[in-house]
């Protein structure tokens, strides 16, 4: 009994560790912004089907909640194993499949994280509040490179609707540890649940 119990205490434990640091990591880097207009981009995740797979399918509707009326989504993705761009893949699917009839724009040549945020800054040059979607440690990383290339539109990133309680629950702790490992050349700078001052320029290795 005493050996049930504590299995499941460390289950608990280890779910809410889970929890705590993805949630940790969707309120860095982010501020309230204000204004009017607003772009949501939505990362891609690496697709060699000619479909939208399961991680792309959920950060497109995770991008659509994060989106008011008037907000332009920019999927950001370029080609995958069968040819098609994974921006087109996540617009396919959230035009297709959840009727999603908004504003969409397409940056379908990027390889690399880095690679997105240089390419949608022209798409954002205009817009008082940026949000980026996708699972919380790989938008934390997205947004330390908005800073490292352009501080000035950093400033108007804010949350997006892609931390949810309960959300992903059993995959959370596997996503945790994945996201340790992926943010391990973000500075202590970077990772701050407010923003902090700016960080030195520079493309990652």
């Amino acid at each position: 009994m005493r050996r049930r119990t504590g299995l499941a205490l460390a289950a608990a434990a280890v779910l809410a560790w889970g929890e705590w640091l993805n949630w940790r990591w969707s309120h860095a880097l982010v501020g309230r912004g204000a204004g009017a207009s607003e772009a949501v981009v939505v990362l891609g995740y690496r697709n060699p089907r000619p479909t939208a797979n399961v991680v792309n399918r959920w950060r497109v509707r995770a991008g659509i909640r994060s989106a008011a009326a008037d907000t332009r989504v920019i999927f950001s993705g370029g080609p995958t194993g069968n040819g098609a761009a994974e921006a087109r893949l996540m617009a396919d699917y959230a035009k297709a499949v959840l009727e999603f009839d908004g504003t969409v724009l397409l940056e379908d040549r990027s390889a690399t994280t880095w690679e997105n945020i240089t390419n949608v800054l022209p798409l954002l040059e205009d817009v008082d509040r940026i949000k980026i979607v996708s699972q919380p440690a790989h938008a934390l990383k997205a947004r330390a490179y908005l800073r490292r290339q352009r501080p000035d539109l950093a400033e108007r990133l804010v949350r997006a609707d892609d931390y949810r309680l309960g959300e992903w629950l059993l995959g959370k702790p596997l996503l945790a540890l994945y996201g340790l490992w992926t943010l391990r050349r973000l500075t202590a700078g970077e990772r701050k649940v407010a923003p902090g001052p700016e960080t030195r320029p520079g493309r990652p290795g």
